[in-house]
């Protein structure tokens, strides 16, 4: 396998920190990439060869029709930020959207997909088939922009699906290929739990909501402990108890609202805990006298690496000249990458762009998270070849 080489893509190196630079100063939340939409159609714009199409939405697709017989390969990049305040603001392109922030790599991701169409366009003659460059919106936000994309039928004819994400807890250097589940499903609840309120020195006259909405956080730790195989990977996380006043501490309050989020790896795990929270929770306020409501929010799914597609990115990826191949577990976070994985044989890989040394190693969603720009260039090593090699590994 001869690779698409680094020195080969040095020539297309500054633009691609420059779109990097721009689009991290310039964030837009989910649903709203209005001017990020408008950035990517003016880069495409000066190519000879690009097809620009409006999917849905504030989506773009950017497609290479070569008019020879070929596959169809599609590759993803999101291109979303988050509602959160950089405090880089050390970096001279630090976010200029006040409470926005481009916390996951969003910025990375789009720029090395226009960094690759620039080079799909130059070598347009060398080309067979169809490339899609798919720039995604709304990956932080439910329903998800990739779930929207789906719906429009457009990618059911796609052979293959690439995706990648910039990885901060993992050195520059690093890929991680996970075979089978490579994210997984990540889902939300809220729990109403309706008491009877009253005076704190009569708790006997009052219905605690507290009192049961801490016995239900506690109940719902033992459904991951004594309900799924110790083998499966499942998570249940309380991160919100409301209930009662400081103005008021009195007072047994009527009400208390319980939230959290809930992971697994696996359709059946996924059913056993979400009708075991909808079960315990109402079952224990029905002990107590209470009545509750639950909104159980079933959120992106498990994100599946297709065997043989995989084993192919991971050929391309052992011949790239000083990367680093390892396999993690399953990520538990979620990713609506899984949407384009439920339809078309598809790999999703991690790509590191850590560097403790400049302190880019935060987690994705913090606002001191960055990125290590050198990372870039193996993201884009990653997306030219997957399209250059693929019709020569599946001849």
């Amino acid at each position: 396998m001869k690779l698409v080489t680094q020195a080969e893509l040095q020539p297309y190196e500054a633009k691609l920190i420059e779109n990097r630079r721009h689009l991290h100063a310039h964030p837009e939340l989910s649903f709203q990439e209005y001017e990020t939409a408008k950035y990517i159609i003016s880069e495409m714009e000066q190519l000879k060869h690009a097809e620009i199409i409006r999917p849905v939405g504030t989506s773009v697709l950017v497609k290479f029709v070569t008019g020879k017989p070929g596959p169809k390969i599609g590759l993803r990049a999101d291109i979303d930020a988050l509602a959160i305040e950089e405090e880089r603001t050390e970096l001279p392109f630090c976010s200029q959207n006040d409470g926005v922030m481009h916390a996951c790599g969003h910025d990375i991701h789009t720029s090395m997909l226009l960094a690759a169409c620039r080079y799909f366009d130059d070598h347009f003659d060398e080309l067979t088939g169809e490339v899609w460059a798919i720039f995604q919106h709304a990956e932080e936000l439910l329903p998800g922009g990739a779930q929207e994309m789906v719906k429009t039928g457009l990618f059911d004819e796609l052979d293959f699906i690439y995706g990648q994400h910039i990885w901060s807890g993992m050195p520059v250097g690093i890929i991680d290929i996970k075979e089978g589940p490579a994210s997984s499903n990540s889902d939300t609840y809220e729990i109403h739990i309706q008491g009877k309120g009253g005076h704190a020195s009569q708790p006997d006259m009052a219905i605690d909501p507290i009192i049961i909405g801490s016995m239900i956080v506690q109940k719902l730790q033992t459904i991951v402990s004594r309900m799924v195989s110790p083998q499966e990977p499942a998570v249940i996380s309380n991160t919100v108890f409301q209930a009662g006043r400081t103005e008021a501490l009195n007072v047994i309050p009527d009400t208390c609202r319980l939230g959290g989020s809930v992971r697994s790896s696996s359709d059946e795990v996924r059913e056993i805990l979400k009708s075991n929270i909808t079960k315990m929770a109402e079952s224990t306020c029905s002990e107590y006298g209470a009545t509750c409501t639950i909104d159980y929010m079933v959120g992106y799914g498990v994100t599946y690496n297709n065997p043989e597609k995989t084993a192919f990115m991971r050929q391309v990826a052992e011949n790239i000249e000083g990367a680093t191949i390892i396999t993690e577990k399953c990520m538990l976070g979620g990713e609506d990458f899984s949407a384009f994985s439920k339809i078309v044989p598809s790999t999703f890989l991690f790509v590191g762009g850590g560097n403790e040394e400049m302190a880019f190693n935060y987690p994705h969603h913090h606002p001191k998270f960055g990125i290590d720009e050198d990372g870039m260039r193996l993201g884009l090593q990653l997306l030219v070849n997957a399209v250059v090699q693929y019709p020569h590994y599946f001849k």
